[in-house]
């Protein structure tokens, strides 16, 4: 699984809010990284359910990861119910070829799956590591975002051997046209605009506050999923979470008590 060479920011400028939970989810990360990608026989379990899923070491630590899901109605870079039971987070990069093969082989079935039936909400963070085009990429997603055209953008980019074309400017406006975007010229102003630039380092660093280091990385409800797994293991992680959040839903509707009879219904 990829991951870059360093880390563009400082360890200043990571987010402190988190606490040990920032610690403990970086454990669970990089574990996951190493199990998912480890020598077969080495001991890493790489073909067994805890090298794709996390154990559940501590559900305080998840239910923190499961509070970054912004479920905002104008998050451009989302799709799905802000109020679905289940909310995948993914982290990726433009130029990361096992983020291309999640979006091509796996994420169209969930979305098919879950998305529209109301059960999932997937939402995108960009994580550029692999140097300046990858940065550009991610900022013309989130210009293409702007007019309504993320995930056509997304999916073009991510197209069988789009990536070996680079990620030039000329490439990006040509991505974005493939996209649908109507005001190319807004498209490019955006592109290069800082409105961009803060949106792509704050979902980085946000990824690299939690231990999410290479592409591409998940949460599912909180629950960290390393790599481009097969798509089983993103549909037990998706059942699950959704079974769970059906019983804490079943837990806090209070019973409504029977009806006591009334004089005149006795009649």
């Amino acid at each position: 699984m990829p991951t870059p060479t360093s880390s563009p920011h400082s360890s200043s400028k990571k987010p402190l809010l988190y606490g040990a939970v920032v610690v403990l989810a970086a454990g669970f990360l990089g574990y996951a990284s190493y199990a998912a990608t480890g020598p077969q026989g080495s001991g890493s379990g790489a073909s067994s359910p805890a090298a794709e899923v996390s154990d559940d070491p501590s559900a305080e630590v998840y239910a923190e990861l499961a509070g970054l899901a912004r479920r905002d109605a104008g998050d451009k870079l989302a799709q799905g119910r802000t109020d679905a039971p289940v909310v995948l987070i993914e982290y990726a990069d433009f130029r990361c070829g096992y983020c291309g093969k999640f979006a091509r082989d796996t994420e169209p079935e969930l979305i098919e799956k879950y998305v529209r039936d109301g059960t999932l909400r997937i939402e995108w963070r960009n994580l550029p590591i692999f140097g300046e085009e990858s940065e550009a990429a991610a900022r013309a997603a989130w210009a293409a975002g702007q007019q309504n055209r993320f995930w056509e953008f997304h999916r073009a980019a991510y197209a069988e051997d789009a990536k070996e074309k680079g990620f030039g400017d000329d490439r990006l406006k040509e991505l974005a046209r493939q996209a649908g975007v109507k005001d190319l010229d807004r498209f490019a102003r955006d592109t290069d605009g800082t409105a961009a630039a803060d949106a792509v380092r704050a979902d980085q660093e946000q990824a690299y506050g939690i231990g999410a280091t290479s592409t591409p990385s998940f949460l599912v409800n909180g629950r960290p999923i390393a790599g481009a797994q097969p798509k089983e293991t993103f549909t037990r992680a998706i059942e699950a979470a959704a079974a769970t959040q059906d019983t804490k839903d079943a837990k806090a509707t209070p019973a409504t008590p029977d009806a006591k009879a009334t004089p005149d219904a006795a009649k």
